[in-house]
């Protein structure tokens, strides 16, 4: 046991609470027939709360842990202090990169051993804790072996080393029970098309992607396996872009039924869209998996990772997460982290403590929408003149059996109106 949150008690739902406290998420509270909870399936990012230093582009560590240090000894004092918030903010899952769990070795084989003696403590505390693993991944971004990229790297000897880190950490997801295994492309993508054979890079990180699939079936793990898109940060053009990009990508490697997406917030911006526009584009393409819960600085032009404090924002989210169905094995990752000037432990639970209750509201508005069914009657209305015979005989027609339709009926169209402004304001009634 550590003494980083010495005095500091399992949070409960207090709605008058004076100090940090849950105000509105309560995880037994039922709502379309299911605890909270189990709807919303929070995680703790172990990276950003245990492992960021506090940095930004412009300065470096501000950060002061006692766990920092590349020494196995402070990453079992890292893991210590891991699960004593998991169970301060009574968190049902968390999630993890190899390079946050364990230091880095003089070798391969040295950090592969150093990181399955963490498996093995994570595996024994979890034998006393309610914490389960949503997902595993590996970093394969920070280091300067991966500059160029991991799968898509014209050196193969860092393929391979890509290669053999997925293995180790997708076993290790498996053997901790983990749910999902996501794949983080930071680097997979180019700078400059002078000296990248985009065809090339392509089949290798199809093929890698392939045998990530392959062997998930071989070793018995049925969780999801998930491509986060990750657009501009930090090459300029990615090959995992947004959702769509992947997509296609999925489609010509004929994975688009194995392999689904989690979706961040944060680079849903970067990517030019809105997150409900990611999130309703995977439902409807079928790849719809899990999400990280964050958000940006509308004033920064990069991925501030904040935890998420907008309701009508998060409420849109999970419009669309309800109307894909919720989550299955997916859930909730905080992957956010604390403001650089954020130093003391409370700043840490407190962040958490406010994102669930931000998220709470945003969930029971979006139920409500739902279950109203306001939102979607006015949808429906808006495209049932499709209903008609005539307008579904259209989609199996030719242009001129069309033509000669419009001008023998004297088809002449009238402009309706779209209603954005009240449908906003319906929104609005509910958050």
């Amino acid at each position: 046991m550590s003494d980083f949150f010495k005095g500091m008690e399992p949070l409960r739902h207090d709605p008058e609470a004076k100090g940090v406290a849950f105000r509105s998420y309560d995880p037994d509270e039922v709502l379309m027939g299911k605890r909270m909870e189990d709807h919303l399936r929070f995680a703790v990012a172990y990276w950003h709360s245990f492992a960021w230093p506090g940095g930004d582009p412009f300065g470096g560590q501000t950060f002061e842990r006692p766990w920092f240090g590349d020494t196995m000894e402070a990453a079992r004092l890292k893991a210590d202090v891991a699960f004593e918030m998991f169970e301060i903010l009574g968190q049902p899952y968390f999630c993890f990169h190899d390079a946050d769990i364990r230091p880095e070795g003089a070798d391969f084989a040295e950090s592969r051993r150093n990181f399955e003696e963490i498996i093995d403590l994570f595996e024994q505390k979890m034998e006393t804790s309610r914490t389960r693993l949503l997902w595993g991944t590996a970093n394969l971004f920070s280091h300067r072996r991966f500059m160029a990229g991991a799968a898509t790297n014209p050196d193969p000897d860092v393929f391979a080393w890509s290669a053999a880190t997925v293995k180790t950490c997708l076993e290790a997801t498996h053997r901790l029970g983990g749910e999902n295994y996501v794949l983080w492309g930071g680097r997979e993508g180019y700078e400059t098309l002078l000296n990248t054979d985009m065809g090339r890079e392509r089949e290798q990180a199809g093929r890698f992607l392939n045998m990530v699939v392959e062997h998930a079936r071989k070793i018995g793990f049925t969780g999801s396996i998930l491509i986060e898109p990750k657009p501009q940060e930090p090459t300029k053009h990615q090959y995992d872009y947004d959702v769509a990009t992947i997509y296609g990508f999925l489609k010509d490697f004929g994975l688009e039924d194995e392999v689904k997406v989690n979706i961040e917030q944060g680079h849903a911006i970067l990517a030019g869209h809105s997150f409900e526009h990611e999130l309703a584009l995977a439902r409807e393409l079928g790849i719809f998996g899990s999400i990280d819960m964050n958000r940006n600085d509308y004033q920064s032009g990069w991925d501030t990772d904040q935890f998420p404090n907008n309701v009508p924002e998060v409420a849109l989210a999970y419009y669309e997460v309800l109307k894909a169905g919720g989550f299955d094995t997916g859930g909730t990752n905080f992957d956010a982290r604390l403001r650089r000037q954020s130093l003391n432990p409370e700043d840490l639970i407190a962040a958490h403590a406010g994102a669930m209750d931000v998220c709470a509201r945003g969930f029971k508005a979006a139920a409500a929408m739902l279950e109203d069914g306001v939102l979607e009657e006015m949808r429906h209305a808006r495209y049932a003149g499709w209903e008609a015979p005539e307008a579904k005989a259209m989609l199996t027609s030719d242009l001129d059996s069309i033509a000669q339709r419009v001008e023998a009926e004297g088809i002449n169209p009238v402009p309706r109106s779209g209603r954005q402004e009240i449908l906003e304001n319906i929104v609005n009634h509910y958050v």
